[in-house]
């Protein structure tokens, strides 16, 4: 049900972005590198990485501050034990982050964010009989750059960190058990943006 509920909600949200103004869009394709491992009492468990498509959307209140969610197909992870794979997870990562946009007279703007992330169990498969929801801190650093003569289009790049650690249960033909899967992505970010 938390499946959908997230899922109508930004779909909805993506929908009033482009009928308001002060808004801007970003594509953009990702690759998040988890930084993280887990001791189990199987062995050391890690999330493998992963690359994805993720749009954001964001809206300006002024020319410094502004507010981005962050909307991605569902990103699934091959969960590797002691180097090989034992399972795979799907999610949505919903992130909201809250941004300070350094306006000056070159074409570059640094920007810098903090905010929340959620880790919203989408299916698994493999030695995962379940995944359960999380909700961690979320940090973001990047720089937009506009040229000369560009109206109102951009080019992107930025870091977010997520903190999520997701209770994952094994099946019992593999030991059963519950355990935290520290994830803790890096998310590297390169993409297109446009300011309405």
């Amino acid at each position: 049900m938390l499946k959908q509920i997230a899922l109508i909600s930004l779909m909805g949200m993506s929908t009033v972005a482009f009928a308001e103004a002060g808004f801007q869009v970003k594509v953009g394709g990702s690759l998040i590198s988890p930084t993280q491992d887990t001791s189990t009492a199987l062995g050391v468990v890690k999330a493998d990485n992963e690359l994805a498509f993720t749009p954001s959307v964001e809206y300006f209140l002024n020319d410094n501050f502004s507010a981005e969610l962050l909307l991605a197909t569902p990103i699934g992870h091959d969960v590797l034990l002691d180097g090989g794979k034992a399972a795979k997870i799907k999610h949505l990562p919903p992130t909201v982050t809250f941004k300070y946009n350094l306006k000056n007279s070159s074409p570059f703007t640094p920007y810098i964010g903090v905010g929340g992330t959620a880790f919203v169990a989408w299916d698994e498969s493999g030695a995962a009989k379940d995944v359960k929801e999380d909700f961690g801190f979320a940090g973001q650093i990047g720089v937009n750059f506009k040229p000369a003569d560009a109206k109102n289009w951009g080019v992107y790049f930025d870091a977010r960190y997520a903190q999520l650690s997701p209770e994952v249960t094994l099946i019992d033909e593999l030991g059963g058990g519950k355990f935290d899967l520290d994830i803790d992505p890096i998310v590297y970010t390169l993409g297109y943006s446009y300011k309405f």
